[in-house]
This record gives C-alpha cells, structure tokens and sequence, in this order.
C-alpha cells in the first residue's frame, strides 16, 4: 500500500474554504452574481497574499445563500475527501456565514449539513463532524452571537468551538466569553494560532482560552521551550503543511517544521486548511511529506493514531474509526 493510499483524519479543514472554484462559480451563475474577479485565468482562485485570500473567501461566500446550497456543499466537499482516502473529517463552519449568526436560520442551515453529513457517511463511509467557528477580525461581539449559535446546537454532531480568521487582530482573551459559553455547553476547543502569529500567540490561545487543540501552531518551533512544552502538555496541533507554503510562510515542504516538531515528540496531525486555494488534498500531502521527510507507512499510521485520538466526536465513533485504522495497517 502506497502512503497516499493509507486512511486519513482530517480535523482542520473550512467548509466553505473546501468549495472547489467550479462549484463557486456555478452557484455565482445560477445566482447572477459577479464574482469573477475572485478567479485567474485558469478558473482557480486568485489571490496576492493572506490578507487578500481572506477577501476572496469572504467574496466566494457571497454565493452560499441558502441551506439547499450548504447541502450541495457539504456533499461535494467530503466526496473530495474520500477520494483523497479521509475516513474521518471535523468541518469547520460558521453562522456567520450561514444565516447570519440569526439562531433560527443557524438551525436550518446546520440541519441540511448535518444531512449531507449523513448521506456521505452512508454512500461513501466518510464519517463527519462539525467545529464552530467564529471569526476573528469580525470581532468579539459577533463572536458571542457565534457561540451562542453554538451551545444552543451542540450535540452529537456538533462536537467543537474554534476561532479562525486574522491572526494580527485582537487577541486571544477578547474572545474568552465565547470560550467560555461553549466550554459550559460541553463543546470542545481549538483556536487557530502560530500561523501569522509568532510562539507567543500559542501560548495566549492556551493560556487565555484554554484550548486542547491549536490550528496550526507551526511557528511555535521558533521557541523551543514551548515546543517541549506542547510535547509535555500532549497539545494537538492541527498542522496545515501545503497550506503554509502556499501562503509563503514556508518556501516548501522540506524547510516546513512538521518533521522537527514531529520528532521533538509534538502530537502533530495533517489536515489541508483550504484545499482549493493551495491546491492540495490529504493524499497529496502525504505524498509530499512523504518525500520530504521519507516518512513511511508507520509514520503515518502514528499520525493517523494521534489525529484519532484528538478527535472530537464520541467514544463509540472513535472506536469505529479506529478499526478502520488498525485493518489497514495490519
């Protein structure tokens, strides 16, 4: 079995974020709405920089209007990933951009993905679950409506509380009620850090939100005492590789810091972010970590383990998955 054929977990990776640029462009079509500026001349999303695809993801959501287009999404987002071999996903998703943080329309919305949730892990055997997520540059009082929105939902499908969004604006304890209200809903928590953000922002996202994951987290490695630290405290990274060295933070796979904080005994896991704007999936990230790193079957069968076991969902659902795991690696 090659590596990009092994079974894969997915916990870091953006619903509308995942939406192929055809299907955006067919929904901006059905709608009569110009979002063609947002595309090269290759059809694929354009951007110059962080801060400029963060304005093409918010223009690409301009198209995402209803529950039946969140359906149609969600299904073509994890037929994606079984293809890439992904057994388990935790999508990340908004109110913010499905309903307008209102809770009634957040029901609504969340009710067609979780549909969609359940028709892909009946016909395909990917099982998924969800993440809110609030954003960070929309700034804390939106934030609230967020969390909100998720402690009145969460359950056996919404499993998490996250905050994404621009790194460089506001900080971590800005948004502690957030936290707070979707820790006492019994969400768990993650919170994107040491992206844009040097080792000191890891360190506010775990000290000031009390996170058990960080999205990304990468430049923690630029402090090796808090890389031992992470390692000691069993933190989750949920490591993006293609995506940092599409947005320039790392010129390639071979300089990105996955394979030091992997073997200074970090729990690091893979996950492909936004796949279409870096032009990625999990099989290739594999493939490129693989030859990067020589990583082998066992490497990634590790990693598959830890990203298991930093998984959101229930004991049962991990106890499925698992097997899956451990058949392929037999």
């Amino acid at each position: 079995m090659t590596v990009t054929a092994l079974p894969k977990i997915e916990l870091h990776l953006h619903l509308e974020g995942a939406a192929p640029p055809a299907f955006i462009a067919g929904l901006a079509k059905e709608k009569n709405i110009d979002i063609k500026g947002i595309f090269g001349p290759d059809g694929d999303y354009s951007y110059r920089d962080f801060w400029h695809f963060i304005d093409v993801y918010h223009t690409a959501c301009t198209t995402l209007q209803s529950p039946e287009d969140y359906h149609r999404l969600t299904m073509t987002v994890l037929e994606n990933q079984a293809e890439s071999g992904v057994v388990y996903s935790e999508l990340s998703l908004s109110p913010d951009f499905c309903g307008g943080r209102d809770l009634g329309a957040w029901r609504e919305y969340l009710h067609a993905i979780r549909e969609a949730s359940a028709e892909a892990e009946r016909d395909l055997g990917i099982v998924s679950r969800g993440i809110v997520t609030c954003i960070r540059h929309f700034g804390p009082e939106k934030a609230r409506e967020t969390a909100r929105c998720a402690a009145e939902t969460a359950g056996d499908w919404l499993r998490g509380f996250g905050i994404a969004g621009d790194e460089k604006m506001l900080q971590p304890k800005d948004f502690r009620w957030s936290f707070d209200l979707a820790r006492e809903a019994g969400l768990r928590l993650t919170a994107h850090a040491g992206e844009w953000g040097g080792p000191e922002s890891v360190r506010d996202a775990l000290n000031d939100l009390e996170v058990e994951r960080i999205g990304h987290g990468v430049r923690s490695i630029e402090d090796l005492a808090l890389v031992d630290a992470l390692a000691e405290r069993g933190v989750f990274l949920e490591v993006c590789p293609g995506s940092n060295v599409a947005l320039g933070i790392y010129p390639s796979f071979r300089d990105h810091p996955i394979g030091r904080l992997f073997d200074r005994g970090v729990k690091v896991t893979i996950s492909t972010d936004d796949p279409p704007f870096f032009h990625t999936t999990m099989a290739r990230e594999y493939e490129m970590l693989h030859d990067a790193f020589d990583w082998d079957e066992a490497v990634f069968g590790q990693i598959a383990a830890t990203s298991l076991d930093a998984a959101f969902c229930d004991a049962d659902t991990k106890a499925r998955i698992r097997a899956r795991l451990e058949a392929a690696h037999a």
